[in-house]
């Protein structure tokens, strides 16, 4: 059978990782990217016991769908908490009340998929932390075209609109 750019296998795809501090940490395959999508995004992730992906972060411009495929974690959403296993589907609207923040606390590899429009520019708040992040030029995750920013801040820094504008 002949293949097409539009299939893949997902062990056909490299694991990516990441890690920061002692709380982050994760494996990623960009399922979309490989296939060449461009307005729909999807990665397989791998995330250890007491690990989580993300910070509790929220989408300005992006909708964003899991769906477990194996162990269970903590879910926060908004202010919270839920648990949730393989086999839940959980989808995340924009905006700060759809805060969301998956955390393995379970006791094997927490093992899912997350699906996301690819909408960009894109702005993300991330409310533990009380940042802003800006990410132009593409959607996270996206085709392989580079990122012409990304930025974050802390809210705490903002500026009027005309300052330094004379």
């Amino acid at each position: 059978m002949d293949s097409h750019k539009a299939i893949v296998h997902q062990s056909e795809i490299e694991w990516m990782e990441l890690s920061h501090g002692e709380r982050i940490g994760f494996r990623r395959k960009l399922l979309g990217q490989a296939t060449g999508a461009d307005k729909l995004g999807c990665s397989m992730f791998e995330v250890a016991p007491g690990k989580r992906a993300w910070p509790l972060h929220y989408h300005f411009a992006n909708e964003e769908a899991l769906y477990i495929m194996e162990g269970s974690a903590t879910l926060r959403l908004g202010a919270d908490e839920f648990q949730v296993q393989a086999g839940h589907f959980v989808t995340f609207r924009v905006g700060a009340d759809h805060a969301h923040q998956l955390i393995n606390t379970g006791s094997t590899p927490l093992r899912y998929l997350c699906f996301s429009t690819m909408i960009g520019p894109e702005v993300c708040g991330y409310p533990d932390s009380g940042k802003i992040g800006i990410i132009a030029g593409r959607a996270p995750g996206g085709s392989g075209r580079v990122s012409a920013m990304r930025k974050c801040f802390l809210e705490a820094s903002e500026v009027n609109y005309y300052e330094g504008e004379g």
